[in-house]
């Protein structure tokens, strides 16, 4: 095994990150995983992620963690209605018998804790801001902001979107895909927002309207997350003027924004947690490429960030996971370098697809016409 007594460093503890640290060490590998978080309670987890048969199921079954995902499903959670700007149900599967779903949903944090309890103890070091690293020898020195340092024979990014670590490898930049989401958290969603409370019915809620959505779901903790999308300049975020974390002037925003839209989505911006995160949304480009080195390389959002419009993100990333893994442990390469390169051209082709299908779903969901067009999507009438 072409791993065999080297160190692995896996920057991230995301989904991706974890799922390659379990497949490694079913494999025998020495792995570590420095994650800047101070503890695996300090992040508050975001909305839950649908398991896809063709990524995410194949990463779970070869990390032998399906009975503990299947303990972890939030039932109900992957019903769906769609509405108009007035609130107004034109589709709901709620009343739908399926014994099981074909895209199970489960919360980030419990997936997370999943495998974090699969992991041999002290695998995850925490507090570990990345902040450089430098050749040593065969592999690489790293630095973190707690001012402790480590070497690892090699490095795999999954540092997430904005990554301290893919420079390394490419100085290939995200494009701004055109769209921006104002992420709006709402904790005891049943007293809070009643009425929204009522109409997702335990599931996920899709409205679309005058080239704008809001799309939202189920949180951890009686919480519900949405995401009020649109398709502003670039740098609205910072040029709007909007104080984030006051609710007057949000809701002043939507009122403008989102004028022709029912009065019901108002109880959201009156009830956010704040600060709300407006997030403009990247892109990598379609076409991407490097040159493939022996000690380096990177999975996630790292190294193909896209637009959410498809649910691929975290799929995508344990799936690298997979394949990586495969390489990095197969007998088929003579060499690291080689084995990486494998996988990197495939890692990049299938994002490639990936991303180009959440981008024309993002135009399609911001579009003119876009609920008629979501509805034959869907199967509604």
């Amino acid at each position: 095994m072409l791993i065999q007594n080297k160190q692995i460093a896996i920057v991230g503890a995301g989904p991706g990150g974890l799922t390659l640290a379990r497949l490694l060490q079913l494999k025998g590998a020495n792995v570590k995983v420095y994650e800047r978080d101070l503890n695996k309670e300090a992040r508050v987890q975001g909305s839950p992620l649908d398991m896809h048969e063709e990524s995410g199921w194949v990463a779970l079954r070869q990390a032998n963690l399906i009975d503990e995902f299947k303990k972890n499903v939030r039932q109900g959670a992957d019903k769906k209605i769609i509405v108009n700007e007035l609130a107004e149900v034109v589709f709901s599967d709620h009343e739908d018998i399926v014994n099981e779903p074909a895209r199970p949903e489960i919360d980030r944090g419990a997936l997370r804790k999943i495998f974090l309890e699969s992991l041999q103890p002290g695998t995850v070091v925490w507090d570990s801001n990345f902040l450089s690293m430098e050749k040593q020898n065969e592999g690489w020195l790293l630095h973190f902001k707690n001012g402790s340092s480590a070497y690892a024979d090699i490095v795999i990014a999954a540092d997430g979107a904005n990554s301290r670590i893919r420079p390394y490898l490419t100085n290939i930049k995200a494009f701004y895909s055109g769209v921006t989401m104002v992420e709006i958290n709402v904790d005891n969603a049943e007293k809070a927002i009643p009425h929204i409370y009522a109409l997702l019915n335990g599931g996920k809620i899709m409205a679309f309207g005058n080239g704008k959505c809001i799309l939202g779901g189920q949180k951890g903790k009686g919480g519900l997350g949405f995401y009020a999308s649109f398709k502003p300049e670039e740098n609205w975020a910072s040029s709007s003027g909007i104080d984030f974390s006051d609710r007057t002037q949000l809701l002043a925003w939507f009122k403008k924004e989102y004028s022709e839209w029912s009065s019901t989505f108002y109880e959201l911006f009156e009830n956010t947690t704040t600060p709300v995160i407006p997030r403009p949304i990247y892109c990598m480009p379609l076409d991407q490429t490097w040159e493939a080195l022996p000690n380096l390389s990177m999975l996630g959002d790292a190294a193909h960030v896209m637009p959410p419009f498809a649910g691929e993100g975290a799929n995508t990333s344990m799936f690298d996971a997979v394949e990586l893994s495969d390489c990095l442990t197969s007998d088929k390469y003579p060499t690291l370098q080689e084995a990486i390169s494998s996988y990197e051209k495939s890692m990049r082709k299938r994002a490639s697809t990936a991303a180009k299908q959440s981008l024309e779903n993002g135009e399609r969901m911001h579009s003119t016409g876009a609920l008629e067009k979501m509805l034959k999507i869907f199967g509604g009438k």
